[in-house]
Order: structure tokens, then C-alpha cells, then sequence
């Protein structure tokens, strides 16, 4: 598994060492902070007068599953969110007429004793193709709040090169996009809603959190 810091290529090329299993790591820049700036206004003013990094521990799970029911489709479809994003695509080398951008994931962990469901769902060991991502999709991630590496995802160099059996052929996109995600909301003690899972066990270790080399 290679880790690269701020890869001085272009985007082809960045593309194909993603796809030799290469992570890149970039550094900030004006427009990746702007988008950072639109975010936390978005969250403080969801959260407001509370911290949101803190809010939990004064709101009831119901009170926060409200608000974040407003908040993370309002973060997801608002304009400023597409043209910052459009902005930082193109500041790092993407071809505006070859590169398509999906709406954002707006990421919310919590204490495991507070909330992991629906809205906050920690996510179990997956690859996003079983969750019918095309093979051609390029995940981005930033933190919009700092936080302990041990606090984020985490990647498992283990299975780069080798299949996991699954249960992504129970899955259905299209039904998700339909019921699971407009549901969310309602899965506070439980979710059971429909998603693929590794159907053999899996060595988790060595991993490599996220965070620990921003």
C-alpha cells in the first residue's frame, strides 16, 4: 500500500495510481478551506447556540436525529456546496468537461452509546462497489472538524487485491434511493434497512486509519 502527500501529477495519472491502490493525500487550499468554511456555517448554524462537536452531550438522540434531518440534505443540495465542490475539482487538475461529481455525504460519527444508526449509520467493513458505486468513482474525504485518526474510517490494505464474498446481489440502488435514505431518519435504536455485508470473516488488521496521516 503506497501513501502519497500532495502528488504533483495530473489528473490521468493520479487517476491510474489510484487505481494501482494508491492513496493520495493533498494538502488545503483556498478553495478546499472554502468548502470547509460553507460546511461548519451550515452545521453551527443547524446546532446553534451548541457546539456541534458537543451538542450530544446536552441533546436528546431524537433532538439530534431532527436536526440533522434538515441539515444533511440541506448541506448535500445546496448551490454553494456544488460550486465549491466544482472549484476544488478543478483547482487540483479534473478535465470540467470529463469529470462528473456526485452530491456529497455529509459524515456524522457519534459515540457508540449515543447514535451509530440511520443518520449517523458507522458504516461496517464494505467496498462502495457493493453498494452499486461504478468502478470509475474516486472517493474524496475531508474533515470538516479536526478529530482523532482513531475517530474516522479506516482502510485495509489486506483485501486491495482480493475479492471478499458478499451479499451486494441482495442490494438494490435503486429501492435505496427510494426508501433507505428518505427513511433514515427512523432508525434511532436499530437499522434495519437492506445493505450488503461481507459474508466471510475478515482480518481487520494491519489498518491504516484515516486521519492519522492528514
Amino acid at each position: 500500500m503506497v501513501i502519497s502527500i500532495n502528488l504533483g501529477c495530473g489528473d490521468d495519472e493520479r487517476r491510474l495510481r489510484v487505481y494501482q491502490g494508491e492513496l493520495t493525500i493533498l494538502p488545503p487550499s483556498p478553495s478546499s478551506l472554502a468548502l470547509v468554511r460553507h460546511a461548519r456555517d451550515q452545521i453551527e448554524a443547524a446546532f446553534s447556540p451548541r457546539h456541534p462537536q458537543h451538542a450530544h452531550e446536552k441533546l436528546a438522540v431524537t433532538e439530534t436525529v431532527e436536526i440533522l434531518a434538515r441539515l444533511k440534505p440541506q448541506f448535500i443540495h445546496h448551490p454553494k456546496t456544488r460550486s465549491h465542490l466544482q472549484r476544488l475539482l478543478m483547482d487540483v487538475g479534473c478535465d470540467p468537461h470529463q469529470t462528473f461529481q456526485d452530491v456529497p455525504r455529509l459524515r456524522i460519527a457519534y459515540p457508540a452509546d449515543y447514535l451509530t444508526t440511520g443518520l449517523a449509520y458507522a458504516h461496517h467493513p464494505h467496498r462502495d462497489t457493493w453498494y452499486s458505486a461504478p468502478l470509475c468513482q474516486l472517493n474524496w474525504w475531508m474533515p470538516i472538524y479536526d478529530f482523532d485518526a482513531n475517530q474516522g474510517m479506516a482502510f485495509h490494505p489486506r483485501y486491495w487485491g482480493e475479492s471478499i464474498k458478499n451479499s451486494s446481489a441482495d442490494f438494490n440502488y435503486y429501492r435505496w434511493n427510494a426508501d433507505g435514505r428518505k427513511t433514515a431518519a427512523q432508525h434511532v435504536k436499530s437499522d434495519t434497512r437492506v445493505q450488503p455485508h461481507a459474508e466471510e470473516p475478515l482480518e481487520l488488521e494491519p489498518a491504516v486509519p484515516h486521519g492519522q496521516h492528514r
